[in-house]
């Protein structure tokens, strides 16, 4: 049987992407000690790597495709295809950033100033191509961790990643510029690319994981509006599309049904119960294949 060798991401990803896989249709389970996950598609084989040795890995071939950061792609300098790029992260439905960042008290007010300064950060190469390119000249340094508990007393600065901010705020310190943003991307090498096979069966995963994250912050609504009302319904209703009209029996109404953002529905059920809905019914969703 043929097999797509997948890269799933090991640490601060892990569990979300867990969670993005069980929506878009495939169930994983990770083992605490093993580095090779099970997963219910035995025409894929999954290996925990770390996010920032994925596109190593899949450049040279050792997988056919994985999930990783944008950031890590450029770090590495790897050649391979991204295929779908995935916006969601460790905490919420989002960019992350990787941010310069100073002690509060520090004079440093912007990138300017730390020339001939030193910098610590996992992500060197990338800090190092931001500074080369506002002609700025300071030693950066790579990072095994603790990366805000260098500042002040090893390092002048910064570069780390954050969602939030509030990590760096705790630490005492302050973002004074954004190096560069960061999604997640699905990746894949050239050559799996090119085979036939694996490329419908990753274009294929594209397709549902795309769904999975479109799904996290949507839900569907249905409910029913008689005859009279279902003009003014329909100006009330924000939907994806437009939304689904089927006619109820003995010419009683409309049942409608549409999907919509959920930081909405709160606000928009009770106005529709006061025009007239009935029945209404709100659900979560797996997936959203537009």
């Amino acid at each position: 049987m043929k097999k797509l060798s997948f890269g799933l991401p090991k640490g601060s990803l892990q569990e979300s992407t867990i969670g993005m896989m069980k929506n878009a249709g495939y169930k994983v389970y990770v083992s605490s000690r093993s580095y090779y996950p099970s997963i219910d598609d035995d025409e894929m084989s999954v290996r925990l790597i770390r996010p920032q040795d994925m596109a190593r890995y899949v450049e040279k071939g050792i997988i056919d495709a994985g999930l990783t950061g944008q950031d890590w792609v450029e770090e590495a300098g790897a050649d391979v295809r991204c295929v779908e790029k995935l916006v969601y992260a460790k905490q919420q439905l989002t960019k992350v950033r990787w941010v310069l960042a100073v002690p509060e008290d520090s004079a440093i007010e912007s990138v300017d100033d730390l020339q001939g300064k030193r910098i610590s950060t996992e992500l060197v190469n990338v800090t190092k191509k931001y500074l080369e390119e506002r002609g700025v000249q300071a030693e950066v340094e790579f990072s095994h961790g603790a990366t805000e508990a260098k500042a002040p007393d090893l390092v002048d600065a910064i570069v780390e990643l954050t969602e939030t901010g509030s990590s760096l705020r705790a630490n005492k310190l302050r973002i004074i510029e954004t190096v560069t943003e960061s999604a997640t991307v699905f990746i894949s090498n050239h050559k799996s690319w090119e085979d036939p096979w694996k490329r419908q069966k990753i274009e294929n995963l594209a397709i549902l994981f795309h769904g999975a994250i479109i799904a996290r912050d949507k839900v569907g609504l249905k409910m029913n509006i008689s005859n009279e009302g279902l003009n003014v319904l329909l100006e009330k209703l924000p939907a994806l599309r437009t939304p689904t009209i089927s006619p109820l029996s003995g010419n009683a109404g409309y049942a409608i049904e549409t999907v919509m953002d959920e930081s909405v529905v709160r606000n928009i059920i009770p106005e529709l119960k006061r025009i007239g809905a009935e029945g209404i019914i709100e659900y979560p969703l797996n997936k959203v294949i537009l």
